[in-house]
């Protein structure tokens, strides 16, 4: 069992999500444009049909955890496990998120991310609206970066949501790229075909998501009342 010292705290690990709120888009991109946005991972996109790959534009808002209460965004592109070359719809099964974009609003999680997961965590400002509907935008350095609005799922059953769920996610920083693997249980999920539009700010993020075709319809979006999950150390990929 090992442990981390962030700003005075010692964190046991694995880190311990109990209550987490997520709202999340899956969209089709150009495979190239995303294999030449994360070439310095050393990854290798999935690409789900010839010529494109999935990134995963998500909203996480934490509320119980080991690491505090924050928000998050995270640009998440889908790549192969280090060393295969699997493609098509079936690929995405074994596949991991490389996490590209990873703004949060508090300073406890951006040093943790940093320092344990290799996460690449900036300070940002969220701006968020919950109501009929639901919208939030991230400002980075006082400069919009990237909004998105959602209209609201259909529910899906338990059945199909509840069991424990294990997903690599995949970092690089300072030159190093990292794998952390993790479990998660999702409950009051609710997911619908298109459903979510992006807006693009003015910030070098937005200028990379305008690259991969942003904005652009969602193939499907989703939002999740709870996600409970758990991060263990991660190990670095040669």
């Amino acid at each position: 069992m090992t442990q981390h010292t962030i700003a005075g705290t010692v964190l046991t690990m694995p880190v311990r999500v109990r209550t987490a709120q997520q709202h999340m888009a899956m969209f089709s991109v150009n495979a190239d444009a995303a294999q030449r946005m994360i070439d310095y991972s050393g990854l290798q996109v999935c690409r789900h049909r010839p010529g494109k790959a999935v990134v995963v534009l998500m909203l996480m808002h934490y509320l119980d955890t080991d690491l505090g209460q924050y928000h998050e965004y995270g640009t998440n592109v889908m790549v192969n496990p280090p060393g295969q070359q699997a493609s098509g719809w079936k690929a995405l099964r074994s596949a991991g998120a490389f996490i590209h974009h990873l703004p949060v609003d508090q300073a406890f999680t951006l040093e943790a991310g940093r320092t344990i997961w290799g996460y690449p965590k900036v300070m940002a400002d969220f701006n968020i609206v919950d109501g009929r509907s639901f919208s939030f935008d991230v400002s980075i350095d006082g400069t919009h970066a990237v909004g998105m609005d959602f209209s609201p799922g259909l529910p899906v059953p338990a059945m199909f949501t509840s069991r424990t769920q294990v997903h690599p996610t995949y970092s690089h920083l300072d030159g190093v790229t990292r794998e952390t693997s993790g479990e998660m249980r999702m409950t009051g999920v609710r997911y619908r075909p298109g459903g979510a539009r992006v807006r693009l700010g003015d910030h070098p993020y937005a200028r990379e998501l305008a690259e991969l075709g942003f904005p652009k319809g969602a193939m499907f979006s989703g939002s999740v009342r709870n996600v409970d999950m758990t991060f263990g150390d991660a190990k670095e990929i040669a």
